[in-house]
């Protein structure tokens, strides 16, 4: 018989639950009987729709954390905030020229950031934030691309910062900057996309359409992935980006080695 799940309070808008530990933020939520349509997305931290604020017991301090990757803590108490939206300059992709400047002309709100960091403290993936605005500064389209390859665009990081800068919306621009204009054509890419529009591959697709979803799962698990790229090629999408190039805390990249 397995032993009883240890109960933790959490205060959810000013009223409190008890609810098993071990849950995260937003099984937590739906244990308490809330139904949740908005705020809920893909429950695997990759579609930012859940960007939460919370308080620990003690601390005036307020943090910031997916609801699907964040577990619940005693004396937590929280709040979901509403998505956060990304009002930008209207751009067409096709007719910008990358420069140096691009990234502040249509972004120049981020020659107002004061370098406080709040933004790469709030981020829930971890992304050097500050480090990729200041790239941008310097108009580093490349490695704004890359330091914000993994952003979910939940928007917490703006919702933090003093100067009002939309950082996801700024690694947005670059990494489509980057994939259209600055990395060369890809030789496999094309063969692929080629046999492809051949009908190359229609018969497995139909193949997968047709499974029950129990066995296209145990097939996605299953899978297999191809040897990686070399990691000193010019343009590996995977490389590190090590360099002093960053003002503040470019020491914490390469401790983290």
């Amino acid at each position: 018989m397995s032993e009883p799940a240890t109960l933790v309070t959490m205060e959810l808008m000013g009223k409190e639950y008890r609810v098993p530990s071990g849950l995260t933020i937003l099984a937590a939520m739906e244990y308490a009987g809330y139904k949740l349509v908005r705020g809920v997305g893909c429950r695997g931290g990759f579609c930012g729709a859940c960007p939460t604020l919370y308080r620990r017991e003690g601390s005036h301090r307020i943090f910031t954390a997916l609801a699907c990757q964040t577990l619940v803590e005693d004396g937590m108490c929280l709040v979901q905030i509403p998505f956060v939206p990304a009002p930008t300059k209207p751009y067409d992709l096709h007719s910008i020229t990358p420069q140096s400047t691009t990234l502040l002309r249509f972004f120049p709100e981020i020659a107002g950031c004061v370098a406080c960091n709040t933004c790469t403290r709030s981020c829930p993936q971890g992304l050097p934030v500050m480090d990729y605005i200041q790239a941008a500064l310097r108009g580093d389209i490349e490695r704004v691309a890359m330091l914000s390859f993994d952003c979910i665009a939940c928007g917490i990081c703006s919702s933090r910062c003093p100067a009002d800068i939309k950082h996801y919306a700024v690694g947005l621009l670059a990494r489509r900057l980057y994939g259209k204009y600055l990395v060369p054509p890809s030789a496999d890419l094309a063969l692929r996309v080629g046999e492809i529009e051949a009908g190359r591959y229609d018969a497995e697709l139909r193949e997968l359409m047709e499974l029950p979803l129990a066995d296209l799962r145990a097939r996605y698990e299953q899978r297999t992935f191809e040897p990686a790229a070399d990691q000193n090629g010019e343009y590996s999408a995977t490389r590190r980006y090590n360099s002093p190039m960053d003002p503040v805390d470019y020491q914490d990249e390469l401790e983290g080695v």
